[in-house]
């Protein structure tokens, strides 16, 4: 049975793993934009429920999920952040009322999160973090029916989540071509055996220990000694030394267990032929050591003082939330009838939504997707009984669905704007005069409207949709699909906007970030305006976005 200490170390153990590896699963992502990275998303969405859980003292294990669970979603960042809390909300609901989770528990509580999973997104797609999560989860469900185990049926879940992941190449064409594994199944495999570390081994998996150690006669046996005991303080002294053993005395080594069991506790003693390594939890380190000598000479030693530093991470955790709560946006009652919130990085585009009447921009965007979190403080502090919001990106619109259910004293429409183009548009659409539901409708035929140009740079070298690219190239993407690969972002944007103005086309819009020179922003918008005839109206933005160089909008 698992139990709430237990499940809360696990969910630590999980946020650690995933951490660890954050880079490597960055990595398997194929697209070769630099994103809001898988790796990343998930890593700090389950940070926010570690950071949660570490205030906690005890709680029983439907407790510990039930934190857990809010911490995630609000703090979800991207779909697969998203998809990942909607996993362990499901998984709480699971286990609601339950003390201590047997096998059995563990499985079907997985279910239940698989099944809040797959109902979050509109169109369901196999060889992803979902098929790993569900293939999972039948495996968990075969080995309870076997035996109500919990160690052995989250193993089995470990298992089955491995092998989905090795298959999810066969279900994606693209990431078969691509020679990879999907990057969301292989964070969510990470997760789930930094918990299977706690509940099989009671071995906490430390968030900043490397991937690779380097090899140590000492780290790993007092590290994983620590890892073991992580409970209420009792002693003051850990208590940590190795004996190189004294060949003309042969005291028995149980004898020094024993002894230290009657002045301490989390005590942890191993020997071989030369050396014995010792952990103790005492109040008199000196009694400890003194003992110590009867059996060779002292090697190494370290004695920390506990409930002090217990103390001073107190205080520097009451002052990180005091900054926050300094920083944080102040909620507001809704007053008005209608407001607005959008997502936008870059000083420009900040001006410029709240130009068109967005009450808050909240940042974020390519490479930085805000959590969940974020967006309902930026709601919340919009005083309107109505809020849209635009998400501005497809990798932020699960996120900013989630606030919908967050926000319980006003309504939140959120408009699936998945670039900023597209949001833009939605603003400049909206009708005063008509019903929330009626507006939504006009806003989004707008924003549907619009085409959308990307010019950025490869962040790895990659083949994709057929172009093969490096490091650093220029990438024209028109859609969302990869239209360009040039050497140099003004001639990309100028070629990326000739394919884009179509017959019919009335209004292109440059929109020019912050790493473009006032020089190349004006060479690109002349090139193009001379390019593009006199029946479209070419206008010039300084956006100040990271990432793109130039975003383009034509209508």
């Amino acid at each position: 049975m698992i139990n709430g200490p237990t499940l809360k170390n696990a969910f630590i153990s999980g946020a650690n793993n995933i951490s660890r590896h954050k880079s490597m699963v960055n990595q398997l992502n194929i697209f070769p934009v630099p994103d809001g990275d898988t790796g990343t998303n998930m890593s700090m969405t389950m940070a926010a429920a570690a950071n949660e859980l570490l205030k906690t003292e005890r709680a029983q294990a439907d407790e510990i999920a039930g934190i857990a669970a809010s911490a995630l979603l609000r703090g979800a960042r991207g779909n697969s952040g998203v998809i990942l809390s909607l996993l362990f909300r499901g998984f709480a609901k699971g286990i609601s009322g339950k003390e201590s989770i047997s096998g059995t528990a563990l499985a079907n509580a997985l279910g239940l999160g698989v099944k809040d999973a797959y109902q979050a997104v509109t169109k369901p797609t196999e060889g992803t973090i979902l098929t790993v999560a569900r293939m999972a989860c039948e495996k968990g469900k075969a080995a309870a029916a076997i035996e109500d185990d919990a160690v052995y049926v989250w193993s089995a879940v470990c298992k089955g989540a491995a092998e989905a992941l090795e298959a999810t190449p066969e279900l994606l064409p693209v990431l078969k071509k691509a020679g990879v594994v999907d990057a969301g199944g292989k964070g969510l495999c990470l997760i789930l055996e930094g918990m299977l570390s706690v509940f099989r081994d009671n071995v906490l998996i430390a968030d900043d220990t490397p991937v690779k150690p380097e090899p140590s006669y000492e780290d790993d046996f007092f590290r994983n000694a620590a890892a073991e005991f992580d409970q209420d303080i009792t002693f003051t002294y850990c208590t940590e030394f190795i004996i190189g053993k004294d060949k003309l005395h042969t005291k028995p080594v149980f004898e020094l267990r024993a002894y230290l069991e009657n002045i301490g506790d989390c005590v942890v003693v191993v020997d071989d032929d030369a050396l014995i390594k010792v952990h103790v939890h005492t109040e008199n380190p000196g009694n400890a050591l003194q003992e110590a000598l009867t059996y060779g000479q002292l090697l190494t030693v370290k004695i920390e003082n506990m409930k002090e530093q217990h103390r001073i991470a107190a205080e520097e955790a009451v002052k990180a939330t005091q900054a926050e709560k300094v920083q944080a946006l102040p909620p507001v009652p809704p007053t008005e009838e209608i407001g607005f919130v959008a997502v936008a990085s870059g000083e420009g585009l900040k001006h410029l939504f709240s130009d068109l009447g967005c009450t808050h921009v909240v940042s974020g965007g390519q490479t930085m997707n805000p959590s969940t979190e974020d967006i309902v403080e930026a709601v919340l502090a919009t005083p309107a009984k109505t809020v849209y919001v635009l998400p501005n990106n497809k990798n932020i619109i699960l996120a900013a669905e989630q606030t919908v259910p967050l926000v319980t004293d006003r309504r939140v429409i959120v408009l699936p704007t998945r670039t900023v183009p597209q949001g833009l548009s939605a603003m400049l659409a909206y009708e005063g005069e008509s019903t929330p539901e009626i507006s939504a409708n006009v806003m989004m035929n707008a924003a549907n409207a619009v085409d959308t140009g990307l010019v950025t740079f490869a962040a790895r070298d990659s083949e994709f949709g057929g172009h093969k690219m490096k490091e650093g190239d220029i990438l024209g993407l028109k859609n969302g699909k990869l239209e360009i690969i040039d050497k140099d972002p003004v001639h990309a944007a100028v070629r990326l906007a000739r394919s884009m103005t179509k017959k019919g086309a009335s209004f292109l819009t440059v929109i020019y970030g912050e790493n473009v020179t006032e020089a190349q922003a004006e060479e690109a918008f002349h090139r193009i305006k001379s390019k593009a005839g006199h029946e479209i109206e070419v206008t010039l933005v300084n956006g100040g976005q990271p990432v793109y160089y130039f975003m383009l909008s034509v209508e």
